[in-house]
């Protein structure tokens, strides 16, 4: 029984697809281009989140907990002791973390102890090994392979410099920080970074059989809240955070792409189908069972999607290499590891699954259609018969799942769930389909009716797409959805990028910004030196000069951007914030927030909350919930005094200058740049407003990409299904040649059908597509909470029509292929 199985596969199925190789190539590639996709979205947020697991792992070793600094600030080492003398600690080894540099010169500077050797880690060895090269070099420091350093060689790191005493190989430094790494003793890292006495991580080696929760709790009571007690993954969970939305945004793009491609699947199994039906009904009628006929057109399918889905995971990976390398530089810089590109074990798999599943319920709907039929009906042009109903209860299935489907939509748009609040957009896109199902007859009945305004070509048009009704249908929607997803996606993503930019308007309006960061980047650090601001003050045509401090911090499980700002009510940064609220914080009576940091915490105004700093737990009072663009992590915003005090850092990371009226902007600019060291970056606000303009159209760019894409695919969508009509009617279509009929005729008559689906397909994508657009953008306001403006542009049409234009290019093959068609080779069709 396997050997007539194989036989049939291997010359019914496997040599069908050998003999159509057009066909075959355009399932094939379809496919490959959702496996793609697929893999580039899941390999860009793996590599994030992959990189910080990477080296958390080659640090942290066998260590059960971490504790962390709440802020790069890190915490005093007068801990130390008692985090040692912890009932169940067997060892703790104390670290310092500095990230130095920046973009692809950016470093990774751990400090250690002698008790490292205690972790089975990729830094314990290596730092064991050479431990008599750094005692006998002075200053002397271990790099990675990467830095481009030789023994020997002068490390410039913070005020001052280190010797190289050791190079280590690529092998061992491949995990720590793709190499670019420099290991020293604790107290010369701590020395040459000006942080003597500070401390970023202590790893915790559990005594054999301590309860880890207990030891947690013993050490959260040790800490006092001046630092953080978790889990090493920690710090991967936060990496993920940062990535969250931009994963969301292409993963919903990405899955458009794949549920076009399963349409496309079922017009391609549906074209062999009626290419093998005198095959079909001849096993029939000489005893063949339906059940390992649809096994075996299953079985082919599998292997369209199989083959499609492996090409598809290689061009993914070339994909996310190139993507990776173009990340917006805020995500880049939120995280601690540098962003290497990693392929998760998962993404390749997932993607093949999902492109063979979708081939094969693709094809089992099409095999229906056939296998459904006696044997004699199977002789006939299959959706001329009556096996092509749809029946009336499943269509009032579809009905009430699609209504229910858009209600859920509806409802999860605007409650304020979060991130969570994003899947209204794939529930309107489901509903949508199960109600154009409900609607196939006045589907196709529109698309007869428009193919009718072309005359008589229209009307033979009309009379065979009225015989396809499901194939009709599922082309529609094939167009339907590239339109949709290109007008409301591409919409939605276009008022997100307006009103993000909308928000930070009132930093453009500053003159100046003196950072150590590039605008790309948040001003998080390192701090300003300490007479900056007075020395910029004194410049001529300076007329103010405002400090103010950012930092990342750990908040509950998560990380927030701690704002510090002397509260003045005149301070454009604050422009979110009441102005009785800005008296009230610059008298330390509490914080304001952004929605996100509320949700997760649960807290409204007035409530009080409990923040983690180095100088211990403060609890104080939330003064404001606001809207804020937090696509990276959430704002606490707090006095620049309180900021310095309870987080223990003094000075300020940006000073935003104002220019005295009727100054020489271009001549302050210069005198202010003169003013301070090289290394210090002088941008005007209109530089920082198009800075963060552009990194958000940045992270939205790579979701338009795709959607593009799902258009072309529904392009070869169309052709795939007026060749599939032009090939059953070839006897028809031969017939009327005989009679006289013109090719001219002929290739109008296809093009109605074209016109007839595509404009059907686009009006419905138009209208599904507003609709969504409007739910996509207060979905999307919950998920990034900021207030998003709808706005329905006017290149909304011009989306809809560029997208139809380029659907209505498949009708042409076919359209030429019927007008060429011999009439003889037509009438000897079986």
């Amino acid at each position: 029984m396997i050997a007539a199985s194989w036989d049939r596969l291997r010359l019914f199925n496997f040599g069908e697809l050998i003999r159509h190789p057009g066909r075959t190539i355009m399932s094939t590639a379809v496919m490959a281009v959702s496996a793609a996709l697929l893999v580039a979205v899941l390999s860009i947020s793996g590599s994030v989140t992959g990189s910080v697991d990477r080296l958390t792992k080659g640090l942290a070793g066998n260590a059960e907990l971490e504790i962390t600094g709440i802020t790069d600030a890190g915490f005093e080492q007068n801990l130390l002791p008692a985090i040692a003398q912890t009932p169940g600690v067997q060892t703790a080894v104390p670290m310092l973390r500095v990230s130095l540099g920046g973009g692809p010169d950016r470093t990774l500077l751990i400090g250690a102890d002698q008790n490292v050797s205690a972790l089975d880690s990729d830094l314990a060895g290596p730092m064991a090994e050479h431990t008599r090269k750094l005692t006998s070099t002075p200053r002397g420091v271990l790099v990675g392979a990467a830095t481009g350093y030789q023994v020997g060689d002068s490390v410039p790191i913070g005020g001052g410099s280190a010797t190289v005493a050791a190079v280590l190989d690529d092998e061992a430094t491949n995990r720590l920080n793709g190499g670019h790494l420099i290991a020293a003793p604790l107290p010369l890292a701590q020395f040459l970074t000006d942080r003597v006495g500070k401390l970023d991580s202590v790893q915790i080696i559990a005594r054999p059989g301590t309860d880890i929760a207990e030891l947690r709790t013993a050490l959260t009571t040790a800490v006092d809240g001046r630092a953080v007690v978790a889990e090493p993954s920690l710090r991967t969970a936060q990496a993920g955070g940062a990535i969250q939305i931009m994963r969301y945004s292409t993963l919903m793009s990405s899955a458009a792409a794949l549920i076009v491609a399963a349409f496309l699947i079922y017009n391609a199994m549906s074209m062999a189908v009626a290419q093998r039906r005198p095959m079909l009904s001849l096993l029939r009628a000489i005893g063949g069972q339906r059940g390992p006929m649809v096994r075996e057109l299953l079985v082919e399918a599998a292997l369209l999607g199989l083959v499609g889905g492996v090409i598809g995971s290689a061009i993914g990976v070339l994909m996310g290499r190139i993507a990776i390398g173009r990340l917006p530089a805020a995500i880049v810089q939120s995280v601690e590891a540098r962003t290497e590109f990693l392929v998760p074990n998962y993404a390749v798999p997932v993607a093949i699954v999902a492109c063979v599943l979708a081939t094969v319920l693709a094809a089992a709907l099409a095999a229906r259609q056939v296998y459904k039929v006696a044997p004699v009906e199977a002789l006939a042009p299959v959706e001329a018969s009556d096996a092509a109903a749809t029946g009336r209860g499943l269509r009032w299935a579809a009905l009430a799942g699609g209504l229910a489907l858009g209600a859920g939509a509806v409802a999860l748009a605007f409650t304020d769930l979060g991130r969570v609040s994003l899947g209204a957009i794939t529930l309107s896109f489901t509903a949508t389909v199960l109600l154009c199902f409900a609607a196939t007859g006045p589907i196709v009945r529109a698309a007869a009716a428009i193919a009718r305004w072309f005359g008589a070509p229209g009307a033979l048009g009309a009379t065979t797409l009225e015989r396809a009704p499901r194939r009709v249908w599922a082309t529609a929607m094939t167009v339907m959805i590239g339109v949709a997803a290109v007008v409301a996606l591409g919409g939605a993503s276009s008022n997100m990028v307006d009103s993000a930019t909308e928000s930070f308007q009132s930093l453009g309006e500053a003159d100046l910004y003196v950072s150590p960061s590039p605008v790309e980047q948040f001003p998080t650090g390192p701090a300003l030196p300490a007479e900056l601001a007075d020395r910029v003050a004194a410049v001529p045509g300076v007329a103010g000069v405002h400090p103010a401090q950012m930092a990342f911090a750990t908040l509950g499980s998560g990380r927030v951007m701690l704002q510090g700002y002397p509260p003045q009510a005149e301070d454009a940064r604050l422009g979110a914030v009441d102005p009785a609220v800005i008296d009230r914080m610059a008298r330390g009576d509490g914080v304001v927030i952004t929605r996100d940091v509320a949700r997760s915490l649960d807290l409204a105004v007035g409530d009080e909350i409990t923040m983690p700093t180095p100088s211990g737990e403060r609890t104080t009072t939330v003064l404001q919930v606001i809207p804020y663009f937090t696509a990276v992590s959430g704002v606490v915003m707090m006095s620049l005094d309180q900021m310095r005090e309870w987080y223990q850092r003094p000075g300020e990371t940006i000073l935003t200058i104002e220019f005295a009226p009727g100054a020489d902007p271009a001549a302050v600019q210069a005198a202010v740049r003169a003013a301070v060291p090289p290394e210090i970056h002088v941008d005007t606000g209109a530089t920082m407003l198009a800075a963060i303009s552009s990194s958000v159209q940045q992270g939205a760019a790579m979701s338009n990409m795709i959607l593009w894409i799902v258009v072309l695919v529904a392009t070869v969508a169309l052709l795939n299904t007026l060749m599939l009509s032009v090939l059953e009617r070839r006897r028809e279509l031969g017939v009327l040649r005989a009679m006289g009929t013109n090719r001219k005729f002929l290739l109008r008559s296809v093009l109605a059908e074209a016109a007839g689906i595509g404009l059907v397909g686009a009006g419905i994508g138009l209208v599904i597509g507003v609709a969504v657009q409007y739910l996509g953008t207060v979905a999307i306001g919950h998920a990034m909470t900021i207030d998003i403006v709808y706005s329905a542009s006017p290149l909304v049409l011009v989306y809809g029509v560029v997208a139809l234009g380029l659907a209505l290019l498949g009708s042409i093959p076919p359209a030429m292929r019927a007008a060429r068609m011999p009439i003889v080779a037509a009438l000897a069709v079986d």
